[in-house]
């Protein structure tokens, strides 16, 4: 691993070469949709998605997509905040690489390429991707999960992950797999938007009410104990967090980094984005968010990145596939976008708004 140094000014020199999306191109894309021959603003959200995707990249009528999804275990499973233990992790994370997973099943569906990604799990798996630099994180109500090293480590490996599939992909997603990851999301969560962890944290995989109980007290004692800065994501991530959202604010840094836009999933996957435009504030122009997660927390954070979600469906399942459950309503509208004629092609005259 390298020097905690060498890795902050990796950090920072990705940082500042983000380049914000075009507004030119972005409106360009909008005026473009006013002469597709049919009802102004007729595919709402779609319409804004497309656009917003012109501001990072040429739009292309067909895109490869892939999701990463990163699986990693958490320490704070010891405290008896979820209904199963770690060893979950490995059984899903051995399924997505046969196919098995949900997020599999899903996308092959949507035809998007899904990829494992070994970022902090306790065992191994043969075949799988890694970047992991601990066996699963500490026990974040008695000690920080991960030392900012640690952190920067796996934050930026999934950046450069980014950076390898933007070669090959016009459309990229994030999941996360980690038995206990709904308690640190929580955690980072509250700091990240100053609210109680009681207005964020929900029953994760069906916690009964004396567990969110516990859980809530679990969150609120690890804050209290490490005291995480708000104004410092890494520092946050590192005190409170976990492994798989280090990837993920990483992988979305990278996203914005190479021009390419990115799909979020569910409430794990938008706190990561949140952590990486806190960072990097033009992240956001990279972002799509795919729906809106069943976690109480998850209509905060999407109001903390000022974007509206294309689906609510309820889902609560994570590992991408909320992100891949939009991907085909995006291949749709793009397929509308390159293939409808103009309102001057079919001799219609153009709607105007009234």
């Amino acid at each position: 691993m390298e020097e905690l140094e060498v890795l902050e000014q990796r950090l920072a020199e990705a940082v500042r070469a983000v380049q914000p999306a075009d507004q030119g191109k972005i409106e360009a894309a909008r005026r473009h949709w006013d002469m597709v021959a049919k009802p102004l603003h007729g595919l709402g959200l779609l319409e804004d998605t497309v656009a917003r995707m012109a501001g990072i990249a040429p739009l292309r009528r067909d895109i490869r997509k892939c999701v990463a999804t990163f699986c990693a275990d958490n320490g704070v499973v010891a405290e008896g905040v979820t209904q199963t233990d770690s060893g979950v992790t490995a059984v899903v994370a051995g399924n997505m690489l046969t196919g098995a997973a949900s997020v599999c099943c899903m996308a092959a569906v949507a035809g998007v390429e899904v990829m494992a990604v070994d970022a902090g799990m306790l065992t191994e798996i043969p075949g799988m991707r890694s970047i992991k630099v601990a066996r699963g994180t500490e026990n974040l109500a008695q000690r920080p999960a991960m030392t900012r090293r640690q952190c920067l480590s796996v934050l930026l490996a999934g950046m450069e992950l980014a950076g390898e599939l933007s070669g090959r992909c016009g459309l990229l997603a994030a999941g996360e797999m980690g038995i206990g990851n709904t308690t640190t999301t929580s955690a980072v969560a509250a700091v990240l938007l100053g609210r109680p962890a009681s207005e964020v944290t929900g029953r994760g995989a069906g916690l009964s009410g004396e567990g969110l109980a516990r859980k809530i007290a679990v969150i609120d004692r690890a804050i209290a104990l490490h005291r995480p800065d708000p104004a410092d994501p890494v520092d946050v991530i590192a005190k409170v967090g976990g492994y798989d959202i280090a990837a993920m604010a990483g992988f979305y840094l990278g996203c914005a980094l190479h021009r390419v836009p990115a799909v979020m999933d569910g409430f794990i996957s938008t706190v990561a984005a949140l952590a990486a435009v806190r960072l990097c504030p033009h992240v956001l122009g990279a972002l799509t968010a795919s729906h809106l997660s069943a976690e109480p927390g998850a209509g905060y954070v999407m109001e903390a990145l000022g974007l509206t979600p294309l689906l609510r469906l309820g889902m609560a399942l994570g590992e991408g596939t909320g992100a891949v459950s939009a991907m085909p309503l995006i291949d749709m509208a793009l397929r509308v976008c390159f293939d409808m004629p103009s309102f001057e092609a079919t001799g219609i005259d153009a709607y105007q708004p009234l």
